[in-house]
């Protein structure tokens, strides 16, 4: 596609609605050794309400983010708050049995709950909705699946309900309703969590990186600041754990990136919110907003981070979609999120390992973080109160069934193998004189690999293209002009710095 074509028909930059909409406040950077009763790394949806149920425990908190809060995946939501994850009761029942099903859903479920009562207890204007949320299919060969969701939520107590219409502007094979779920601004609740954790013994510390934990003598953090804090608990809500305790967490979650436009349309949008449980994943909702405009949020056509074609093929696949069934009057939004799945799809939150008492981890939300980073806080804080949560047992990290996951396991590791192979033994450019403005590709540089990117003032930008992780070789995304890694998900930007974990050095810059 030409650059004007993708520059006319989409905006020209990313930028989700949630962040063009709010003003988040700065917060201070760590500046001395600290002492408390937990540090919880990484301000997305985990780390915000995990410190923030712990200081209203009464517990001593710093919460670090290494840039800003909420601009990593939280930011970049669809911000459903909702039970219903696409197909996936009667899987978790296949796989972990109906308590394994039940303590999941009664997760999710309780988070919905704990939303609202912050929200009401707070005051917090959030745009919260309450709204039913629906799975649907317009292929027959998915009718069955429907059916089997259907019949677990049924029996797991569910308010949901069967169908074979929905109220979008197509027709559908079958269609699974829960009701009684929600959604809202995402920012708008989170910085009003946050606003609530600095003070009386408690920080908030933005630019603050963890680079590592010690535990030789205590719990303690380092940071990017040359500064310590140290906690007897800590929780990593890093979204990818930034330390692993030998937990090889690595293999045991992949990454994908989806994405999103932010429309408006000539016609009222229905109430609820809708998914496709097949391929391409469809997501729709709306979201009101100022002056009484209502922005529709269309999502997915999601792929294997730095495995995906031009990345800027997915935008327009969305708008494709919009166009059918909607008259679009305008493109407003557009950005993209990376989420990890975990090989049996859910969650690991818990203990990080057997070894390093203290350490917790919460990740792998596979696209539906609202509820579980919620019910992951709610889970978190009553280990670290000792006190006893009847739903933990299904997303313990140190779980291994191999009936479960054995098979995805081998599956994505495979495919993270190919991509290391491919992409050292793939033929790289000789030059530069040919890359155009707005283009990036990899040449070869006396036997390195080195990405180039020519920016829209003609300057060149070039960097190593190994990820600093484990050495994949990294993909250029044009869409948001990133440099990507096909193996664990790390991003990095055209100037080199880290975008996304797991890496944690930046790239080495070459000159020309």
């Amino acid at each position: 596609m030409k650059e004007k074509e993708w520059s006319s028909e989409l905006p020209a930059s990313p930028e989700s609605y949630w962040q063009s909409s709010v003003i988040s406040p700065q917060y201070e950077q760590l500046t001395g050794d600290l002492n408390v009763d937990v540090a919880v790394i990484g301000g997305g949806i985990t780390g915000i309400t995990s410190a923030f149920l712990l200081k209203q425990s009464g517990l001593k908190v710093a919460l670090l983010e290494a840039s800003r809060i909420l601009q990593g995946t939280t930011g970049h939501t669809t911000a459903k708050i909702t039970a219903q994850h696409d197909i996936i009761y009667h899987i978790i029942k296949s796989k972990m049995g109906k308590e394994g099903a039940e303590q999941y859903a009664k997760a999710n479920q309780a988070a919905i709950s704990a939303i609202d009562t912050i929200i009401q207890q707070n005051n917090i204007e959030c745009d919260f909705s309450w709204q039913p949320a629906y799975v649907y299919t317009q292929d027959e060969n998915y009718i069955r699946q429907i059916e089997e969701e259907a019949n677990a939520a049924f029996e797991l107590g569910f308010a949901a309900v069967y169908s074979e219409e929905i109220p979008l502007p197509f027709p559908v094979k079958a269609a699974l309703r829960f009701d009684n779920q929600a959604q809202f601004h995402p920012l708008k609740y989170l910085n009003a969590l946050a606003a609530q954790i600095p003070g009386n013994g408690s920080f908030l510390l933005e630019n603050t990186k963890a680079v590592d934990i010690q535990t030789q003598s205590g719990n303690i953090v380092t940071t990017s600041t040359g500064f310590q804090v140290k906690a007897p608990n800590i929780i990593i809500a890093t979204h990818y754990p930034f330390y692993d305790g030998n937990g090889m967490y690595f293999a045991r979650i992949y990454p994908e990136r989806s994405y999103a436009l932010g429309i408006t349309i000539s016609e009222h949008f229905p109430v609820g919110m809708y998914i496709s449980a097949e391929e391409p994943v469809r997501s729709f909702r709306s979201q009101p907003m100022d002056h009484g405009k209502e922005l529709v949020i269309i999502g997915g056509d999601h792929h294997k981070t730095g495995q995906g074609e031009d990345t800027r093929s997915h935008y327009h696949n969305l708008l494709k979609t919009a166009n059918e069934h909607f008259q679009v009057k305008e493109v407003l939004f557009r950005w993209s999120a990376q989420d990890y799945t975990t090989m049996d799809e859910v969650p690991y939150i818990g203990p990080l390992n057997s070894k390093d008492p203290g350490i917790y981890v919460a990740t792998g939300f596979r696209k539906w973080g609202m509820t579980n980073a919620t019910a992951a806080a709610m889970i978190l804080r009553d280990y670290i109160l000792c006190q006893e949560n009847e739903w933990a047992p299904v997303f313990l990290p140190s779980r291994w069934k191999p009936g479960a996951s054995a098979g995805k396991f081998i599956k994505e590791n495979i495919n993270v193998a190919k991509h290391l192979i491919k992409s050292k033994l793939s033929p790289a450019e000789e030059n530069t004189k040919e890359i155009l403005v707005g283009e990036a590709r990899i040449i070869d540089s006396d036997g390195e690999k080195i990405g180039v990117y020519r920016d829209m003032n003609g300057q060149l930008h070039m960097v190593d293209t190994t990820c600093t992780h484990m050495g994949c070789e990294l993909q250029w995304n044009a869409a948001e002009l990133s440099w990507d890694c096909p193996c664990h998900g790390s991003r990095f930007s055209y100037e080199g710095e880290v975008l996304e974990g797991p890496a944690q050095g930046p790239l080495n810059k070459r000159v020309d």
